[in-house]
């Protein structure tokens, strides 16, 4: 069984909608906007990048993201990673040829077959929907989350508000600095 990894940047109050200016969000771009940059906090996106085996994003993120991180340094491990999309609308004509294999899942089903496949961590980058309906459906397995010293209010949450039982976490890794920054790793508990 491989591993579901939510990476997510997330204000103090849940939110993760447009961290890195993302357009239609009234605070977007919040992640760099009035945080002191401490690389140290940041080491755990390089970690990810060199762990992770495969990719999962929802159409929205997808959109997002296959514009612009093919050609960005800073991703370049994951260009060459298998990319999964959970949508129900993308085709393949919608997608980018210069990212590598991609690969349109069109329901949590697929995802749970996906993890039930040989390899390594699948990275779940952006997709606040997609993360709220894979956490209600059991299928993420650890959180790494970079929690931002701010209240952002009105915006996209990483959680949903569905009424459900009781996901007991366990913290395996954390540090906080000096710009206030935490990062929060947490493991499902089953």
């Amino acid at each position: 069984m491989r591993t579901l990894i939510s990476t997510a940047f997330i204000s103090l109050d849940g939110v993760v909608e447009a961290p890195g200016g993302e357009p239609g969000y009234r605070n977007a771009g919040w992640t760099f906007k009035d945080i002191e940059f401490v690389p140290e906090a940041f080491d755990i996106k390089g970690r990810e990048q060199k762990e992770a085996a495969a990719m999962l994003m929802g159409r929205t993120s997808y959109e997002a993201f296959s514009p612009v991180w093919p050609d960005m340094a800073d991703f370049a491990d994951y260009k060459l990673l298998p990319k999964y999309v959970v949508s129900t609308t993308l085709g393949e004509e919608d997608l980018v040829d210069n990212w590598g294999e991609t690969t349109i899942l069109r329901s949590l089903d697929d995802v749970a077959a996906l993890k039930r496949t040989e390899g390594g961590p699948i990275i779940l980058h952006g997709s606040a929907s997609l993360n709220q309906a894979l956490s209600d459906a059991d299928l993420i397995d650890r959180y790494h989350l970079l929690v931002f010293p701010l209240l952002l209010g009105a915006g996209k949450r990483l959680f949903s508000t569905t009424d459900k039982d009781t996901q007991k976490l366990k913290l395996v890794e954390h540090d906080a600095y000096a710009n206030g920054l935490q990062k929060n790793v947490f493991d499902v508990v089953r």
